[in-house]
């Protein structure tokens, strides 16, 4: 075994020391990375000395993306290979997906011990894609170098390209400079890199060619153009530690960029004079979170690049010491010390009914007060205790917060605020009493939220999780639909079977040209399908298959929307008639209108595909379950079965916040008499009080009412006169702006009703 000295970092510092390491190595197989997705024969793995990656040559990859793409990632510790961190890493073309192409082929050029280098070709269109993989032995990065040649005719313009990666569970620390920035230019960006972690990993893209963002920093690109017989080169890393320390990405920065540094020092301790043991030091540029650095038993260090800085120290549910303004200089250290950090206090929440008395299940998010940067160190948003109810126990920072407290995610009752003063070392209990002011399932109707996610994939809520922030939103049954997975079911289902309410078992199906929702399946079932080769044909078979009664087409007019695939005759099979709804989704409201009117086209042609609602919720501290939901009558005691009937039958309606009550039910056939007048009478009502509403007849509003007084309560009849065949709708506004739209009353002119 060949061993060298290189260069590495302590564990809780960026001092270097002089280190031995092993070679690097490639192995053929399932990968040894824990909880890894390459599991075929023909998949490769790169193991290294720091951290291990595989290549799905055979394996399915998540979301339809080709073969050949990095679909594991883990750091290595003391020879250890850890848990895999990232649903995948690919080049994408042009700002979604690297499909469709004809061939994929994957090949080891060299297998160590001093390097291992992989090349991964395929086709898009007309441009062949050729990335190479290298991993150097001692390193904590692999190095990427993508090339597109255009080998047509035809310029390529406008496209957005380059590398794309999604962590798997933790947390996102976007490009610093452009936190809460979805998607767009990088101007300015006081990086080229975006990090996933969590307190025992990290996983960094640095992007020195990007110039736009897009999914929230997960994908960096460059804007460009690509002429006939003109390639274009990528280069990029993808650096892993094994935990959520960025003292190595910036020296990672410097060291790629040739930046002129100096080093910062110093110790953390609390007020009373005691060290912190795991103190963090997070470094403010320009006003904006641009990285941290972890420390051990009191003591921290890091490099940064020359320039000006504000520091401050905190620690795991601990108050923020004051700020610290560094001029840091080039090879210059500079002693910061923070003496004020304050140890953590205690905050018992106990929420009830007004009224009846009894526990409720809530939401209680930070208003203001203290939202760490480093999110594994306390979160702004809480949810009550699935058992006992109603209450929660939140250690958090000392200082002063306004809470907001929500039961029913403001479709039952009123959000409460409560101001708290939280002490160093100090619990107290704050008691919350909730006034609801409606209860729909009183007139059959019931709610749930039809497109959540749970921890697979991307998606960072746990079942226990997700039944809680389901249950604080007031939904009547719980919902999970992981991407191409059914691992949460059984666990979901206890916990509606302990809370005696109905689960509705689905599962996303995500090949790259459409999503669906399937549901109910059978519980748990393996879903046996390659979304990655897959026709809609297909996928609507395998629906089938696993006991589905209603399939919907998920935020259809996206760019990779299954109406937009169809449109651009890019689908698989193009437009199949075997979905049953078409859903309405939090995360793509702009394209509420499109839905609605490819919905009264449907309509108006007879055809009766309905309305389904689900907020895409991934991450329920940071997204609100619910906040669009579809509400279905029913007889009884709803069931995951039931409710799929009344979906499928059009007895729904879906709401951001009004309610609706209809006296004649949607989806129903109602027949009159020709030339005769007939009323359709409805009940609204609404937290924040009813604005308007419109009749819908064809496709147009026919009539509408406005409510200037913002009543939370009131009656609506429209008085119609039966002259042919036809449908009627509603679409109703509450004094927030929030809408809600309903399926049609099918409107029959018969001679003898």
């Amino acid at each position: 075994m060949s061993f060298r000295i290189l260069l590495a970092a302590c564990a809780w510092c960026c001092v270097p020391v002089l280190q031995a390491h092993a070679e690097v190595r490639v192995l053929v197989g399932p990968t040894p990375i824990i909880g890894g997705e390459a599991k075929s024969a023909a998949d490769i793995t790169v193991v290294g000395e720091r951290l291990a990656f595989s290549l799905g040559v055979d394996s399915v990859i998540p979301y339809g993306v080709p073969r050949g793409a990095l679909i594991d990632l883990a750091a290595v510790t003391n020879g250890r290979i850890g848990r895999d961190r990232v649903v995948f890493a690919d080049f994408i073309p042009n700002n979604w997906s690297a499909w469709p192409n004809t061939y994929q082929q994957v090949e080891v050029l060299e297998r160590g011990p001093e390097r291992a280098v992989v090349r991964s070709v395929r086709d898009w269109g007309k441009v062949t894609i050729e990335t190479v993989y290298t991993l150097v032995a001692g390193a904590d990065a692999i190095e990427l170098r993508t090339t597109m040649h255009n080998t047509g005719g035809v310029a390529l313009t406008g496209l957005l390209s380059g590398m794309s990666v999604w962590p798997k569970g933790g947390y996102l620390f976007a490009v610093p400079g452009l936190a809460g920035m979805e998607e767009g230019a990088m101007t300015g960006a006081l990086a080229d890199r975006f990090s996933g972690y969590d307190e025992d990993w990290s996983v960094t893209l640095h992007a020195p060619y990007a110039d736009h963002i897009a999914d929230g920093s997960r994908s960096l690109y460059a804007a460009h153009s690509l002429a006939p017989g003109e390639t274009r080169s990528f280069e990029a890393s993808l650096q892993v530690g094994a935990s959520g320390d960025l003292a190595p990405v910036l020296a990672a920065e410097i060291e790629r960029r040739h930046l002129p540094y100096g080093t910062v020092t110093g110790t953390v301790a609390a007020s009373d004079g005691r060290a912190i043991d795991k103190p963090v030091v997070v470094v403010e540029k320009q006003g904006k979170p641009y990285a941290w650095c972890l420390g051990r038993e009191g003591r921290y260090a890091m490099r940064l690049p020359t320039g000006d800085y504000v520091l401050y120290a905190t620690a795991k549910n601990h108050s923020n010491s004051r700020s610290a303004a560094v001029h840091v200089v080039a090879g210059a250290e500079d002693v910061r010390n923070f003496h004020d950090v304050e140890r953590p206090g205690e905050v018992r929440f106990r929420i009830v009914d007004s009224r009846a008395g009894g526990p409720k299940d809530a939401r209680i998010s930070i208003a203001q007060g203290n939202k760490p940067v480093v999110q594994f160190l306390g979160k702004k948003t809480f949810f009550t205790e699935l058992s006992p109810r109603g209450r929660v126990d939140v250690p958090i920072a000392p200082g002063d917060y306004s809470f907001a407290i929500s039961v029913g995610g403001g479709f039952l009752a009123e959000d409460v605020e409560r101001r708290v003063r939280v002490s160093p070392g100090v619990a107290q209990t704050v008691n919350v009493a909730v006034t609801p002011l409606f209860a729909p399932p009183e007139q059959g109707w019931y709610c749930a939220d039809l497109h959540h996610h749970a921890d697979q994939a991307e998606a960072v809520t746990p079942p226990a999780d997700l039944a809680r922030s389901q249950l604080a939103a007031g939904l009547d049954l719980l919902f999970v639909s992981d991407h191409d997975s059914t691992v949460n079911h059984r666990a979901l289902q206890a916990i509606a079977d302990a809370r005696g309410i109905a689960f509705i078992p689905s599962a996303e199906l995500s090949p790259s040209w459409g999503h669906f929702n399937a549901y109910p399946l059978k519980l748990g079932a393996p879903l046996g399908l390659d979304t990655g080769k897959a026709t809609i044909g297909e996928i609507l078979a395998a629906a089938r298959r696993l006991g589905a009664i209603a399939v919907q087409v998920n935020h259809p007019f996206i760019p990779y929307g299954y109406l937009t695939s169809v449109a651009a005759g890019v689908a698989p099979g193009g437009f199949d008639p075997g979905f049953d709804l078409l859903e309405i989704n939090a995360d793509d409201a702009a394209d509420d209108p499109k839905v609605l009117s490819q919905l009264w086209k449907f309509w108006n042609e007879g055809a009766r595909y309905y309305l389904t609602a689900g907020t895409d919720t991934h991450d329920v501290w940071n997204e609100v379950s619910g906040r669009v939901r579809v509400f279905v009558h029913l007889d009884g005691k709803p069931t995951a079965a039931g409710f799929a009937r009344g979906l499928t039958a059009g007895n729904a309606y879906v709401s951001y916040g009004p309610l609706i009550f209809p006296r004649v039910p949607f989806g129903a056939d109602y027949k009159v008499a020709p030339g005769v007048g007939f009323t359709l009478g409805f009940d609204l009502a609404a937290v924040a009080g009813v604005r308007s509403v419109q009749l819908i007849r064809g496709g147009a509003v026919a009539e509408s009412r406005d409510y200037p007084s913002l009543p939370r309560s009131t009656e609506v009849d429209f008085t119609l006169q039966a002259s042919e065949a036809g449908w009627a709708a509603l679409i109703v506004a509450d004094g927030a702006g929030h809408k809600a739209y309903t399926d049609p009353i099918w409107i029959d002119v018969v001679a003898h009703p």
